[in-house]
């Protein structure tokens, strides 16, 4: 078993690769237009077909699941997310929800107009999930010490995965882009506000965000003032 994960950046988006004793598990899986670098970095790795025992979408948005469909033919390993977010993949669909930031509102509707949304979407591998992962599920069959947290609000079935040694790959839910904040792109707000406070219950150490660099918990402690067992308790 293994701790702190591999950083695949795409760009915008990143992938995350843990070697384990059996093999390896992914993820999150970036757009399909970032293939190619998924694969080099595989490749790199030392992840070949049949060596990648498991794909994990943190969510249902194309960006980190549209190499699912790819990936579980060519590796020959099931894609496991949460059962909230399985239409998504299933319709090929990146619903456009509510976004708390004006500046990527304002983008959004650019995208939308422009047909950057369209030609996004029109690409989409559709794909059922193999594996339905549930709130507390653990991946030690998978040889990773990690538990499955449904955290909701960015989408309805975003999850992350807290590590043995308290490594937090948390997808979108929180973000490391133009600073240290919780996701902007919100299905629903009173859920995501539980997510947080959630977390903050929690012995969390570093924090590797779907976009950005990985942080320590601490760093977002300080700027939203929540704060886990580790340091005091929720507060």
């Amino acid at each position: 078993m293994t701790s702190a994960p591999h950083v695949i950046d795409l760009g915008f988006v990143n992938a995350y690769l843990f070697a384990t004793d059996g093999g390896f598990l992914l993820v999150d899986t970036g757009m399909r237009s970032q293939r190619s670098a998924l694969l080099q970095a595989l490749t790199r790795a030392g992840c070949q077909p049949g060596s990648l025992r498991l794909i994990v979408a943190t969510h249902g948005d194309i960006d980190h699941a549209a190499n699912g469909a790819y990936l579980c033919d060519t590796f020959q390993a099931p894609v496991a997310m949460h059962a909230a977010d399985a239409s998504m993949v299933e319709a090929g669909v990146w619903p456009h929800r509510r976004v708390t930031s004006r500046s990527l509102h304002a983008m959004h509707i650019l995208m939308q107009v422009s047909g950057v949304t369209k030609r996004m979407t029109e690409g989409f591998e559709r794909f059922t999930p193999d594996l339905e992962l549930q709130d507390g599920h653990r991946l030690r069959a998978y040889g990773l010490d990690a538990t499955v947290l449904h955290l909701p609000g960015h989408t309805p079935g975003s999850i992350c995965l807290l590590l043995g040694g308290g490594e937090l790959v948390c997808g979108d839910t929180l973000e490391n882009r133009g600073g240290l904040h919780p996701t902007r792109i919100v299905d629903d707000e009173a859920e995501l506000a539980a997510s947080l406070e959630r977390l903050a219950t929690l012995d969390i150490t570093t924090v590797y965000p779907g976009h950005g660099h990985p942080f320590p918990w601490e760093q977002f402690e300080r700027a939203y003032g929540h704060r886990n067992s580790a340091s005091g308790g929720a507060g």
